[in-house]
Order: C-alpha cells, then sequence, then structure tokens
C-alpha cells in the first residue's frame, strides 16, 4: 500500500520547487517513522499522510500564497486515500492529517497521527536544513540576501524582501514552541538553538562585525 501511494505521490512533484520538493516529502516520512514509534501512533495512516502532505505545494507556489496547499494537498489526496485498504476512521484520519499539517493553518490537531505530522513537518524547517531550505525559498522567489532597510514586519511574502531571514524572524523562531510530541521537541530544542546562533553570525557578518 505504501509504495503504491508512495508512486502517486511523487508523481505530484515533477518541476516542484527545491525548497518543497520530494525530498523534502521523504525527509519528513523519516521524521515521521521516529516520532511516530516513539509515539506509538497509527503508522499506515501517518506514513500514508506523509507522503501526500505536500501534493497541492504546486498551487500554492503557482498562486503566490492565495491557495492554501494544505486545504488544496487534502482535496487532491482524496481519490487516493478512497481507494486504500483502510477502514473510514483511517481514511479521515489521513485527510484529517494533511489539512492540519500547517504552520499558518487555523485547523486543530485532532489525533496523535496529525500531531506527529506536525511536528515532522515543522522539524524540517528548522534546525542546519531549516537555515538552507529558507535560504533556497528565498532564491526561488527572487528574495535579495538581507534586507536592511525594512522591517520585516513590514514586508510582504513572495517578493524581493522575502529573505531567509525574515522567514527566520516571522516563522521558523516560534516553531519550537509549537511542538505537539515529547520527541518532536527534544528534536526541535537542538535544532532550534542551532539556527539562533547561525543567524546571530549571519547578522555580524552582514554588519562587517566579524
Amino acid at each position: 500500500m505504501l509504495d503504491t501511494v508512495k508512486e502517486m505521490a511523487h508523481k505530484h512533484f515533477q518541476g516542484a520547487r527545491g525548497s518543497h520538493n520530494w525530498d523534502h516529502t521523504l525527509r519528513v516520512c523519516r521524521l515521521c517513522e521516529h516520532l511516530g514509534s516513539a509515539e506509538g501512533v497509527d503508522l499506515d495512516v501517518l506514513l500514508v499522510a506523509a507522503y501526500l502532505h505536500d501534493i497541492g505545494r504546486g498551487s500554492q507556489d503557482d498562486s503566490h500564497g492565495a491557495v492554501c496547499h494544505a486545504e488544496e494537498g487534502a482535496r487532491m489526496a482524496e481519490a487516493i486515500v478512497a481507494k486504500l485498504a483502510l477502514s473510514k476512521d483511517q481514511k479521515e484520519n489521513i485527510l484529517h492529517c494533511i489539512r492540519a499539517h500547517r504552520f499558518r493553518g487555523d485547523r486543530k490537531l485532532q489525533t496523535p497521527e496529525a500531531r506527529v505530522l506536525f511536528d515532522a513537518d515543522k522539524l524540517d524547517a528548522i534546525g542546519a536544513v531549516g537555515v538552507a531550505r529558507a535560504f533556497l525559498f528565498a532564491g526561488e522567489v527572487g528574495a535579495r540576501l538581507h534586507n536592511t532597510r525594512t522591517r520585516v514586519e513590514d514586508t510582504r511574502p513572495y517578493s524581493i524582501d522575502d529573505t531567509g531571514y525574515r522567514e527566520f524572524k516571522l516563522k521558523l523562531c516560534k516553531i519550537k514552541d509549537r511542538m505537539q510530541t515529547k520527541e518532536g521537541l527534544k528534536l526541535a530544542d537542538e535544532r532550534h538553538s542551532f539556527m539562533e546562533e547561525f543567524f546571530k553570525r549571519f547578522i555580524e557578518e552582514n554588519e562587517g562585525k566579524r
């Protein structure tokens, strides 16, 4: 079953941007296996949701953020999930996991599997990988390396000012406090510390202090 879902999900990432491509999905799946085992959740539900969680990402990027990729991804996943040899509750749980995984979304995480997927997806947004992805995304939208003229709170997403540092200040630095699982928080603490040190050094070097 998972091989079939994996193959079907992979098709949605042809030509995807590097910051949210198939590699990201595979990293999230590995983190789900780690966290899911620690939390004792339904791994069939969790891993199906993990493979499918970002299949709507292309619609969000193409719309410059107007479309919510979590909602669109759940809609796209319905036909795939309907054919799986799982119970009705499991299928509904998978779609809930997909809808609720977005950091900026307003869906409540109602199941253990949804909480694990949320944590796994957010862990891939912080730490060394998270820093790399932040700058990769900035490059994808044509942003500069750093903006010293405008407060990040006054800048727009998908613009020249959508820098890696902006992503850190407006989102990444808040992720640790949103973690839902014990093991997720443990990993997030370490990744958060690395990220804070990196951006501290980044600002110092940008200002010529080091």
